[in-house]
């Protein structure tokens, strides 16, 4: 292999490493945020009657 190919070879190694990485971000990013919603559902449902009944007199 001459010097020109392992160039490439190593630069496309490189490309295939920082889309690997971003991907991941991206994937850890995305479950970062389900899991803030999943426990903020939970926090919600802590008292799921409340609010659901309103006691008026006239």
């Amino acid at each position: 292999m001459d010097i020109a190919g392992l160039s490439m070879a190593m630069s496309m190694d490189r490309v295939n490493t920082e889309w690997g990485l971003a991907m991941m971000s991206k994937a850890i990013d995305t479950v970062e945020d389900t899991g803030a919603a999943l426990t903020k559902l939970m926090e919600s449902s802590v008292t799921p009657n409340l609010g659901q009944n309103i006691d008026i007199r006239l």
